[in-house]
This record gives structure tokens, sequence and C-alpha cells, in this order.
């Protein structure tokens, strides 16, 4: 056993991995070794079986004393998970950014940093209130308002907890190494302490105030919405769609001419007086105009621009408005005039702000019309649409109506059109902030990954407005502001953490206590509690959150870059006086495998769960239905879910398991807009993990052989290792290289693609195979082989276990951690080129054999015949592995020259690249059918008119007088070399299919 002997001696590491190479979910690993490593493999991979064990390891580790290891004291990396909303379960969204970031945790741990990464939900205000509001309404018949707030809240308390606590579940069943002893919900007690600082400090500085402006609202919600909270509905043509709190659908796609008659203006030659047409798609809101807005240099206008002040005749009140001359104005659109309605478009409220014009508000905060228009007033805002047509029909002022493309803004939660309101809001000034959160890239302290979206942060941040921070609802953080009035009916404002320092502001400001104390029943935007997470987690404002702060990476979707990640940017910076992190990874949206977004109207909606498990097809109709019974989805959306989802899954989805759920996420570049996720592809990769699985049972058995055990290979020092052994730890080389490149880059699918190819390809379809008859036979190569497979397999799953931690955690209890192993040495191109070579000749005769459905039984005998006295050396060097390889009985070799009479005794032929060109005989006891031959013949021709044409753009490329000026010698060499090739494998196709 001298051979065993030579596996102990220590050398270097590679960088990839810190000494000593364990992340903490190995410490039960390393506990239970001396247990496991003798234990029978079982004969197959079940996740859930491996997953139940990881638990149960895990379970028996946290029961253990923590004695701190040999680890490498590098200190803290901290992250912080984006806190899922308690709207539902965990989707793939979410399971993309925490496998992403677990990935980082667990590579980060293994180099040796203690990770400290912070989970926590989100009280999503606008979306838990909605979800919440429809299962009441479900379950109890009542509206929030019937049931009060204070029991609306009870209901939202107990739906938070039943919903917290499952997403808690998914992201530990995802493998999760998250620090949950300082898990967080965003309106716990020290989040909403550090809330109410945060506002009162900001109040305080004159940051934040309270005044009217144009706001979205949602009348249905009856709350101002944020921008991400509006989805712009693009309407192509006429289309009746569906609005609460109507009956019927309401039509949208079409734009509405209607006059406005000049004051003391022309008569036309037909006697009508004279007039501007102006195109608007909201007829509704002409109650509310306050002028007419064109061009100045518009040509059709033009003799207005000399007249002192042109007005015009109010259809529906008894008032005159001016018509104005902007820049603004899009002359393309409709007739180049334009009717402005500030206190109900976002551009006309910033036109009528320029020309100082008041704005005239005609609805009321439910969408119905005020008091102001008496004709009018209670009406809700599209009954009033068709009311105005036909009155302005009946004035004869409609000139037409017709079709028109538009955009509509939707609320994204209530579905509700977004009406665009003057309100009294909250309001935080950003633009400093804004500066301050740009000058942290201009001065390159901030890195963003991908870069392309710092243009993203460029914009946004430059062109910063006012935040509205306000909304009236009854589920969030309760605005910390107190509103004084005094006895002649005067109002002052006042923030405080509580009552009682509101009331003593409130003295110290009135000089007296003759006034009304009253807090604003509004809550905050949900994305201000969230804008404080990176420190109001830590601790802040103690002075202690320093110890836990800042972020060494903030990870998140591109698609709240500006809601989420820039605002943190600026509350950082604004209150604590240090950015909140340096690094900034954005991923894309995760889609199907179709690349459509995922929607209840596509039914393409999957859990990350219905993955792992499985589920039938009336499994997956059933969640649907529970999900309407509840009053989360409504009856069309269940019609449409459930026919997508039929024609998604008619069979349903197979179990992947855990572990293939993550591999497959991290196998997308993360980096892009759009992720494609395909529910094929992640069983695809559980069968991959069956491979592994599979590889080491193989390496167990062979091992129990030879009668030695995988704990006593230590190092590969000293061994004298074959060519195909140097060959496949030169590999492993490569692709321990790859992920740790990969880890730097956040590149993780070129990780997964190497070690994909390394274990799949490399390992069990190539070197596995050629190492069983040494092993069969018990050849001297025998352990050494061995040896090779459990350095790869305790090397390759280690790198893959920030991936797939339960069957890695698994598989490694069966192998060594520690094998030594200076992968640098190992390294030979020359070598790698090599056995290239010999696995594309191998392929290739394969190919041959598959067309031609030769098998087993056929006993094929391979003949390779050399190009030459070099290639006949390099292929006589690998003969045994070719046998293996290509699955014949026995292999010739011969050197092919003109005197060789090689088609006669061969069934079929083809060549295999430079070295050599082969045929295979198959048994006499078979008959090889003609259409066979001739199939050959035709695959052959085929193959030598690839060749020539390949020949001929690499000679052309060297004829080019250009291309022989510019390119260096290694690439001219290079094509000179091609070209050899080509002309040899040409040459040696063309005469065996003359000689056949």
């Amino acid at each position: 056993m001298q051979i065993l002997k030579n596996f102990s001696s220590k050398l270097l590491r590679h960088k990839y991995l810190c000494q000593p190479r364990l992340h903490s979910l190995y410490y039960s690993t390393v506990k239970d070794a001396d247990k496991q490593m003798d234990l029978p493999l079982a004969s197959g991979y079940q996740p859930k079986i491996v997953e139940d064990a990881y638990w149960e390891r895990e379970q028996r580790h946290n029961n253990l004393p923590r004695t701190g290891g040999e680890r490498c004291k590098r200190g803290t990396y901290r992250m912080l998970l984006p806190p899922p909303n308690v709207t539902g379960n965990l989707h793939l969204g979410h399971a993309l950014m925490a496998t992403v970031q677990d990935v980082i945790a667990r590579q980060q741990s293994q180099l040796g940093y203690e990770v400290d990464w912070v989970p926590g939900t989100d009280h999503a205000g606008i979306a838990t209130q909605v979800v919440v509001e429809r299962t009441v309404a479900a379950a109890q018949g009542k509206t929030r308002q019937e049931l009060g707030r204070s029991a609306f809240l009870d209901e939202v308390w107990r739906w938070k907890a039943e919903k917290g606590a499952g997403i808690v579940e998914d992201l530990r069943k995802l493998g999760c190494s998250l620090n949950w002893q300082r898990e967080y919900f965003t309106m716990d007690k020290q989040q909403a302490h550090a809330v109410n600082v945060a506002f009162e400090r900001l109040f305080e500085e004159g940051l934040i105030r309270r005044r009217n402006s144009l706001v979205n609202w949602s009348t249905s919600l009856r709350s101002a919405i944020s921008d991400i909270e509006v989805e712009l509905l693009d309407i192509k043509e006429p289309v009746e769609i569906s609005v609460p709190g109507y009956k019927k659908n309401i039509l949208f796609g079409r734009i509405f001419d209607f006059a406005y008659t000049v004051v003391d203006g022309e008569t036309m030659e037909d006697g009508s007086p004279e007039e501007i047409v102006v195109s608007t798609t909201r007829p509704e809101t002409i109650l509310g105009d306050v002028a007419v807005a064109v061009h100045p240099l518009d040509p059709r206008y033009s003799k207005y621009r000399n007249r002192d002040e042109v007005k015009l005749k109010h259809p529906f009140r008894h008032d005159t408005i001016p018509l104005v001359f902007d820049i603004s104005v899009d002359q393309e659109f409709g007739t180049g005039a334009v009717k402005i309605t500030p206190a109900h478009d976002k551009f006309d409220f910033e036109l009528a702000t320029r020309h100082k014009l008041e704005p005239r508000q005609v609805f009321n905060e439910t969408g119905h019309v005020v008091e102001t228009f008496p004709e009018f007033k209670g009406k809700p805002r599209f009954e009033v649409r068709d009311l105005i047509v036909n009155k302005l029909e009946d004035m004869d002022l409609l000139r037409h109506v017709r079709a028109h493309s538009m955009q509509l803004p939707v609320c994204s939660r209530s579905k509700d059109v977004v009406e665009y309101m003057i309100l009294p809001q909250w309001f935080l000034k950003c633009k400093e902030m804004a500066k301050d959160a740009l000058s942290e890239l201009h001065s390159g302290r901030l890195q963003m990954f991908p870069n392309n979206f710092e243009a993203e942060w460029e914009r946004w941040l430059q062109d910063c407005r006012d935040w509205c921070i306000s909304r009236q609802l009854w589920w969030g953080h309760q605005v910390p502001a107190y509103q004084i009035t005094d006895s002649k009916g005067g109002s002052h404002w006042v923030a405080a953490l509580d009552e009682k320092a509101a009331r003593e502001k409130a003295v110290k400001l009135m000089g007296s206590e003759d006034f009304v104390l009253t807090r604003d029943p509004d809550v905050l935007d949900t994305w201000f509690s969230s804008s404080l997470l990176p420190f109001s987690v830590a601790g802040w404002p103690d002075e202690s959150y320093r110890e836990r702060y800042p972020l060494d990476l903030m990870q998140t979707g591109h698609d709240i870059l500006f809601f989420w990640v820039a605002r943190m940017m600026m509350m950082g910076l604004k209150l604590t006086g240090q950015a909140p992190f340096e690094r900034v990874l954005l991923n894309g949206i995760v889609c199907d495998a179709q690349g459509r977004k995922m929607s209840k109207s596509l039914g393409n909606i999957v859990a990350p769960q219905q993955v792992v498990q499985g589920a039938s097809l009336e499994t997956l109709k059933e969640g649907l239905q529970q999900s309407h019974d509840a009053g989360i989805i409504k009856s069309a959306e269940l019609r449409t879910s459930t026919a997508g989802m039929t024609k998604m899954f008619p069979n349903g989805i197979q179990e992947c398991g855990t572990d293939a759920l993550r591999f497959t996420l991290l196998s997308h570049n993360i980096k892009n807009h759009f992720i494609s996720f395909d529910v094929n592809a992640c069983y695809t990769n559980k069968l991959f993990l069956n491979k592994i699985w599979q590889a080491l049972r193989f390496t167990l058995g062979s091992a129990q052989g030879l009668g030695v055990t995988l704990d006593e290979f230590e190092t590969l020092k000293g061994v004298n290792l074959s060519l195909w052994d140097r060959w496949i730890i030169g590999r492993l080389a490569e692709t321990l290289a790859i992920c740790s490149e990969s880890y730097n880059t956040y590149n993780f699918h070129l990780a997964t693609a190497a070690l994909k190819t390394f274990f799949y390809q490399n390992l069990c379809d190539i070197y596995l195979e050629t190492t069983k008859t040494a092993i069969a036979n018990r050849t001297p190569d025998a352990v050494i082989h061995v040896g090779t497979l459990t350095a790869c397999l305790s090397w390759g799953l280690q790198a893959m276990a920030p991936f797939t931690p339960f069957v890695a955690s698994e598989l490694l209890q069966h192998i060594p951690l520690n094998i030594e192993l200076k992968l640098t040495d190992y390294r030979d191109p020359k070598l790698e080129d090599e056995v290239n070579e010999i696995v594309d000749i191998c392929q290739s005769v394969r190919q041959v054999k598959s067309r031609n459905e030769i098998s087993k039984r056929h006993k094929p005998r391979l003949s390779l015949f050399a190009q030459n006295l070099e290639a006949e050396e390099v292929l006589r060097r690998h003969l045994p592995q070719i046998r293996v390889l290509t699955r014949c009985t026995d292999v010739d070799l011969e050197l092919l020259d003109e005197n060789s009479k090689i088609s006669k005794k061969l069934n079929f032929f083809s060549t295999a690249g430079p070295l050599c060109s082969f045929g295979l005989r198959i048994s006499d006891e078979v008959t090889v059918p003609k259409e066979k031959l001739t199939a050959m013949q035709q695959a052959n021709h085929k193959k030598l008119k690839k060749l020539v044409t390949e020949l001929q753009r690499y000679r052309m490329r060297l004829d080019n007088e250009a291309f022989q000026m510019l390119a260096d010698k290694t690439i001219k060499k290079h094509f000179e070399n091609k070209v050899k090739e080509l002309e040899a494998e040409i040459s040696s196709l063309t005469e065996m299919a003359a000689s056949s």
C-alpha cells in the first residue's frame, strides 16, 4: 500500500478556498463524518430525504456548544435581505434574490468572514391593506370602513402573523443561512422608533413639509400612491376595461375634439363665431379647465400672438379662460391646442404653475364630481364623461370623436384608474440629498453591477423631485406629526415621538395651552421605513448601530433602483453621515420560459415550493381556487390563471428539489434585464445532481472493492499520476479558477456552467469511464484513480456547496474534506489540447455509431488511421481510453499512407479532425442494409462540403493583405496550422470516399 502512504503531505492551497474551507453548514458535517464515512450511500438522489437529513444535522449542530473552530479572522461581511412583503408567499423573484445572497454569504463564509445576513419582512402598506380588505369582504361581507379601523388592523396583524411565518419558512427551506437572531419586521418596535426619529429630525431641519400638491390618487383606496404602484396600460384601440366601483366596463382609447368659442372673436364666413378646437382623451375634466395652451411657434395660432389677451368661453361655467402660449405643448397632438386642467393632470399642473393659473378641482377623493358643479355633482367621473360629451353635442361644440392610442395609468394594487389630485400631503425635499447620492457614484465610492445602471442612477437623481411620503391608509407607520389648532382656527404642525412631546413643543410654539392637538391619521409611505433599513436594523438611532453599519453589499432587483436603493443612499448619508453600502448588485426580473412576465392573467406564476416539492395539475388548480375563495384573486383572474396554468403544466410540475431550483436560478446571468425560468431545466438539473451522486457511489464501491476507505486519501503529492489523472485534475483547477472569478464579478452563471461541464462531461462521462477497467481488474493504477476521483469530488462538491448546500452537505459526509492538492501544478495546456482532441475523436466515432444504430450486439471494431507519425504517437498513448469512450470491442491503429487499402475491410468510415480518419467494422453475423451505406456516403459528402467551405474561409483570411499586415505572429500561425489540418482531413476523406 505504498501508494496510500504517498497521500499524506501538506502543500499550498488554491486561492479559491480558505483554510479550513468549511462553511458553518459543514460543522455538523465534520461532527458526523466518522459516523457517515462508512455508511452506504442511497441508490439515488432523493431531494426530500437529503434535505430532511440536512436539517437534522443542522439541528444537532445548533445544540452543540460553539467552540469557534479554526476559522480565518477576516472580519464581518454584512448584507440585508430585501424584505418580502407580507402579502403572500415567497415568489420566484424573492427566491432568486435570496439564492444570490445565500451563495455570496456561503462563499464569504468559506473565505473566513463572519457573515451577518439580516432577514426581515415588510408591512407593505397598500399591498397588504388591499389583500386583507379582499379577504375580509370575502369572509365577512364587510368593507374596512364597516369593520372599523381598530378591528380591521386586528385582521391585518393576524394576516401578517400567518403570511410572515410562511415567508420565513420558505426562506429556511431554500437553505438561506440568514442571521435569524436579527430578524425584523418593518413595523416592530425598533423600526417604528427609527421611523419616528427620522421623521422628526427631517421635519426639524425643514426637509419635511405639508403642502397641497398633485399626487397619484386611487379613488378606490382613497389614498395617494407612489409612482411604482402606477402601471401604464398601453391602449392601441378602443377597448372596454373593468374599473372598480362601476357595474359596466368603461370604454377607453378615444380622443374627443370640441370647440372653445373665442370671446369677442371674429365671425366666420358661415356666420359661426370664431373658435379654437382642442383635443382631449378626458372630456370629464373639462369642468376644471383653467386655460387652453398652444405652442408659440404654431402657425395655426400665430394671429393670437398680437392680441392683448385672448379669452375663451367656458361651456359649463359662467366665466372665461385664457389662451396661453407655452413651448412644452406638443404641436403634433390633436389640433395643437390643449385644454389645461391642473387639478387632474401632471403636465397641466406644471404648465399652470408657470403661468400662475389657479387649479379648479373637479372630483373629490372618491372620484365623484364636487359640489361646485351642481349639474353634475355627486356623479362618478366616468359616468360624467358620457354626460359631458352628450352635452357638448347638444351645444354644437363637439367636433369629432375617433380612436386614439394612449397610456392609461392604473393602480397596480386596486386596478383603479389613477386620478391625479391636488391634496394636502407630506413631502420630503430630496434635491440636496440626491446630489450627495450622486457624488458617491461620481467619486467612485459607489460601485454598481452591472454598471449600465449608473446612467439610470444619474437620470433619476439629477431630476429628483420632492417625495410624497404620506398615505391615507390604516395599515402602516402613523405619521408622527400633530396639528395645533388655536381658538381662532389657525393651524400649525409639530413632529414628535409621542403626544406628550408634541404637546410640550406646541406650548412652546404657541406660548399657551389654548389649542387643540390632533395627530395626523395618515401613515407613511412604505418606502420611507424601508429606506432606513441598513441602519435602523443595526439599532439606529442608538449609537451602537455603528458596530453593524454599513453593509458590504446591497443586492436587489433593478426595478426598485430608485424607489429603494437610491432612497437608502440618500437617507443613509443624511441621517448617519455615511453611505449605507459601497456595492450594489442588481438582478433582473424573473419571467417564464417564454420570457413573459409572471402574472395572474397568464396563469404562469409558479411558487418556489411548487418546483421544489412538485405539484399535480389538480393541486395547482386548487391553490388558485383557494386564492379566489379568500378574495385574493377575482373570478376573471381565476379563469385566466387556470387556463394558463393548464396550458403550461398539463402534467403538473415534477419534484425538482431545492438544490436544483437554486442551481437553475443561478444558471442564468442574473444581470440580464429579464431572466427566463424554465421548470424543465430545473428537472434536468435534478438529474445532473443525481449524476454526481452516482459518481460518488461508484467511487465508494470502487474503494471498498480495493480494500481501502476514502478517508485514507490525504494528498496526491508524490503519486505517479497517469495522463488522464493529470488531465482531470487540470480540469478541476480550471473549474475552481472560474468559480473564484465568477464570485468576484457576480457572474454566477459562469460558475454553474463550469461546474456542470466539469462534473457532467469531464468527470462522469469521460474520466470516470476510463477508470472502470483498471478498477475492475485491480491494476496498480486502480487506487490512484480512486484517489483522483475522491479529490475531484471533494474539491468539486465544496465549490458546488454555495449553490447546492443540501446535496453537497450530504455527499461530503462520505468524503475527506481536506485533501491536499496544489492545483496549479496540474494545469498543462498541451495535455488539455491533446485530451480534447482524443475526446473529439471519440465523439465523432459515437456519432457515426448512433447515426447508423450500431450497438453493443454488433461487436463494433474501430480502426484508426493516423495522418502522420506524430499523430500516430499521440493516438497510441490513448488507445485504452479510446476503446472505452467509443464503446468498441477493440481498436486498431495504423499510419495512413498512399498504399493503405482501408475501405474494403470497413463497413463505415469518416474523419475525426486533423489527427486521424477512422473506420468501423461490425460483426460478420450482422448484415448492413444498403440504405445505411448510402446514408453514410451522404453524410461524408455533406461533411466534405463543410470542410471545403471552412478551408476557403481560412485561406481567404490568410490571403488578405490587411490581415497579413495587422495580425500578430500567433494568430497567423494558428490560421496556417488550421489550413494544414483542414487540407489533411479533406484529403483523407476524399481518398476514403474514392476507394469505397
